[in-house]
């Protein structure tokens, strides 16, 4: 199948055109351009690319009852990219929305064939992670209790059992290895054409040798598509053009940026074995050799993911063709090297070739889907980074659920395209971001690493002088954020390769960091948290943010409210706090990577004609963060006016003056529940006011701090961050959060229906707090997220995220709990009863540890601890 695919004819240019796939086999609508059918002159949807990935879409648009699918394809179908897939279906993915993605594809797969008719090659091999390594060994059992939990069929294995399932195997470095028998491999130019022939049977069209030029907009949506061949008026355009996606989403006249680019990828082909390889012999995944094995007609195919990778097509150049790129041997050679130290006998094995082939990348290693937040009706699924074949059945299903639902039936937000601005579409940006994306494919990724490329592109004004002071950063929406601070004489090098499953170096730091926002004063810059400022002329901002928003913004002016955007689900689509500046203005702050989101939210829900103005300012102001008891004391220093809570009430917002800086709008509010302030800051007056700040604040011991204490501090108080937390699939009346919606005012807003409904008939799922029991810090394993759940026995959820609480001196875990029915696993009714009921444990990467479950914070735990550490100090002293 392989060298058939890979000699067939490859077609002369059909146009001025570039985007779209080439190359490849006939399929039954090709042939001459003089036996082209007429394209039509509307249809409902156009999709361009004839991948996996564009007939996956049309298949399941067509299956969810969208007939008027045209499906346009520059070369023919399945000639691109998908052509030279190695065709492996892995299910071992550390995301859960990924390995629900390709385990539906492997569904999918296996039946295809039975639906279709058109063999696929698929066929049920299983596959082998090996570990060389006990970290790595750590990383694969944590991905194995995630698998089981989804109920695949998984089990960590020892090297000799490695031996028996792939008898060609080296074992002799191995630790260990996971062993997943439903694992598959198949051909995925037939699965493309297996899905299209699904789709044209189902009414959809499929139109080869057809270039698109654009897409055409009006007043923000889409109206049209360009071809080579004509126009075609359409409500919907799907951008499916794989390594082309970029080029396409830029030539429209609203233009969507789409961040990947391409890289050379290489795999070796041999020729069959003196005992060809069964045909279900395991696939290999040799994560610390950086290479990938599968069995291929008897032989072998086998490749990697480099740690010097080539990007192609910076320029934008366009390959009008899809063909074999020139061998690079010496590029290839310790991937080589790599596969004959796995597998020794293949030393006299004769290679057929060494397949060059373009495969295209994203910033963040997590494919693209989603609609464009500047186009409506514009949706994008690209980007796979090596793993279109697993992924392109369940993306393909996700997508046309998004297009025909509006929203897909799990939550995508760590793919939505809107988790991009702009700011990451520079081709230079992602030319050097690539070249670190691909081996970190391979690369053991521990909790809380860092990209390295593509840094300092957003900077608060205080970034210089943070740094001087032993900040150490993170990046989060292209914005650096101090993590914490490496105090004067401690080893930094030591700090900076801080990668670890168990405790991390940076621990003592942030236990300072945090004992001082509760004793003393801490000052952190969190100038990235998105700001929106949304005015009106009369009395229509506060009309259409009553519906936009739960919680009631009539409050008077200078009040903070906590509340959300809701869908028509009732869940948060935006978690945020509004301050009522004037009569007719708010300004709005919400999470750092929800500025694109939320402004394409708020975008789509405004009417047309209203005189509401939506300003995003988050360039304009720099938010520092004043945490603990002594705050009042330096405000009230700075600005000569009483801070105490009789003057200055919680959750308050006043413009005032800070040392010789005026306009500052100041809030009595933390996002940690600690007693404090926030400071929106104009940039120009940022570093006076923060160099007065630290001036009068040395008298009340005050330090900087970063993220990671900010980060334990919200989660021992119980505070849920939306995109950790909350999605677009959790509701208030499911955290707690029933007092921050204004349902009993009889004001009408998005999502109030459903959450009547909700509350009528009782949720199923609750927020919890998990406090680890038998966990010994310094040597067990850290929680960090996604480790199941369980409930005396039965998984019940995963965690969404976890912190040492250094009050409590305990782990702290969040999540939610289920009430599976152990039958039929159907969702049942979670009550407070249900919860506090159980005896619970959370697996570390499948060693289960005792877990104490919690509905509501921890402030009465500290003063119960606190009474505790008193009873035990006096009996010290007595005797």
């Amino acid at each position: 199948m392989f060298l058939r695919l890979l000699s067939d004819v490859r077609w002369p240019r059909a146009g001025p055109g570039w985007w779209g796939v080439s190359g490849g086999r006939h399929s039954s609508t090709g042939g001459p351009e003089s036996h082209l059918s007429p394209l039509p002159s509307q249809a409902q949807v156009v999709i361009c690319g004839g991948g996996i990935m564009g007939t996956s879409v049309a298949y399941h648009l067509s299956k969810l009852g969208w007939k008027d699918i045209v499906l346009l394809e520059q070369g023919r179908l399945a000639a691109g990219s998908t052509r030279f897939c190695a065709g492996i279906v892995s299910t071992a993915r550390h995301l859960s929305i990924e390995l629900k993605m390709a385990d539906y594809s492997n569904k999918l797969y296996q039946q295809l064939e039975q639906e279709t008719g058109i063999q696929t090659g698929y066929v049920r091999t299983g596959s082998i992670s090996l570990a060389q390594t006990q970290d790595r060994l750590i990383s694969l059992k944590r991905i194995a209790s995630r698998l089981k939990v989804m109920g695949i069929p998984c089990e960590i294995i020892q090297p000799k059992r490695v031996a028996q399932l792939h008898p060609l195997i080296n074992i002799h470095d191995l630790v260990g290895a996971m062993y997943v028998p439903e694992d598959a491999v198949v051909s995925s130019a037939d699965v493309s054409h297996a899905l299209g022939s699904a789709a044209s049977l189902n009414g959809a069209q499929i139109h080869e040798r057809t270039s698109v030029i654009h897409v055409v907009t009006q007043k923000g949506c889409v109206a049209g598509v360009e071809t080579d061949r004509g126009h075609i008026e359409c409500q919907y355009f799907v951008n499916c053009a794989g390594q082309w996606a970029y080029e396409l989403g830029l030539s429209n006249e609203g233009p969507v940026t789409i961040p990947l680019h391409a890289c050379e990828h290489f795999y070796l082909l041999t020729r069959p074995l003196k005992i060809p390889l069964d045909s279900n012999t395991p696939t290999i995944v040799d994560p610390d050799g950086r290479i990938y094995i599968r069995g291929w007609q008897g032989g072998i195919l086998s490749g990697g993911f480099e740690k010097n990778p080539k990007p192609i097509f910076t320029e934008g150049r366009n390959q009008l063709e899809i063909q074999t790129l020139q061998e690079d041997w010496d590029h290839f050679e310790p991937l080589l090297s790599a596969l004959l130290r796995r597998m020794p006998g293949l030393e006299a094995l004769e290679i057929v070739q060494l397949v060059n082939c373009p495969e295209s990348f994203t910033p963040d290693m997590r494919c693209i889907m989603g609609e464009s937040p500047n186009v409506q009706g514009y949706f994008v699924l690209a980007g796979m980074n090596s793993a279109g074949t697993s992924f392109g059945g369940g993306a393909g299903k996700f997508l046309a659920e998004w297009m025909v639902h509006g929203y897909p039936s799990d939550n995508v937000w760590p793919l939505d395209l809107k988790r991009f601005g702009a700011l990451q579409g520079s081709r230079t940006f992602l030319r050097h971001r690539v070249m670190e994306v691909m081996p970190l494919i391979y690369d053991l990724k521990v909790p809380r690493w860092d990209f390295q490329t593509g840094r300092q592109l957003r900077t608060s004004p205080l970034y210089d002088r943070l740094d001087a002071q032993g900040a150490r950063w993170m990046e989060k929406h292209g914005f650096e954020r101090a993590k914490y601070f490496v105090p004067p004489g401690r080893d930094l090098l030591a700090l900076d390769a801080s990668k670890t499953f168990y405790k991390p170096d940076w621990f003592d730091i942030v236990g300072e960091e945090v004992k001082c926002c509760k004793e003393a004063v801490c000052v952190i810059d969190m100038s990235s948290f998105t700001k929106f400022e949304i005015s009106s002329t009369g009395e229509q901002a506060l009309d259409v943010l009553q519906y936009l928003f739960s919680n009631d913004l009539d409050v008077p002016v200078g009040h903070i409210v906590h509340t959300g955007m809701l869908n028509h689900s009732g869940g948060y689509e935006n978690d945020c706090s509004i301050v009522r500046v004037n009569k007719r203005s708010f300004f709005m702050i919400s999470p750092t990577d929800q500025q694109v989101h939320c402004w394409a939210w708020l975008k789509k829900h405004m009417p047309e004609d209203s005189n509401l103005v939506l300003e995003d300012v988050t360039w304009k102001y720099t938010a520092l963060n004043l945490i603990g008891p002594r705050a009042v004391d330096v405000l009230s220093e700075l600005s000569y006016a009483p801070m105490t809570p009789d003057h200055f009430p919680s959750l308050f917002c006043k413009e005032m003056s800070v040392g010789y800086a005026n306009g500052i709008r100041v809030m009595s509010m933390t996002h940690t529940g600690e007693p404090g302030f926030m400071l929106y800051i104009p940039i120009e007056y940022a570093l006076h006011v923060y160099n007065e700040v630290m001036s009068v604040g040395q008298k009340y011991g005050i330090r900087n701090s970063g993220y990671y204490a900010l980060r334990s501090l919200r989660i021992e108080k119980f505070f849920a961050f939306w995109g950790q937390d909350l999605d677009a699939f959790t509701t208030p009346l499911e955290c707690g959060r029933e007092f921050r919606v204004k349902l009993e005012k009889g004001t009408d807003f998005i999502g109030r229906d459903a959450l009547m409904r909700q509350k009528q008939e009782g949720v199923h799922k609750r927020f919890t707090m998990f406090i680890l029991e038998d966990h010994d810090t310094d040597l067990d394993l850290w929680p960090w997220w996604g480790e199941p759940i369980y409930r005396n026995g039965q998984c019940v959820g995963k965690t969404t995220s976890s912190a040492y609480s250094y009050t409590l001196e305990r782990h702290v875990c969040l999540g939610f709990v289920q009430n599976p029915d152990p039958e039929t696993g159907e969702p049942q009714l979670v009550t407070p009863d249900f919860v506090n009921r159980g005896e619970y444990e959370i697996d570390l990467a499948g060693q289960r540890f005792q877990a104490k479950a919690k509905l509501y914070p921890f402030s009465s735990l500290f003063t119960l601890r606190r009474r505790k550490d008193d009873m035990e100090l006096s009996g010290f002293q007595g005797k």
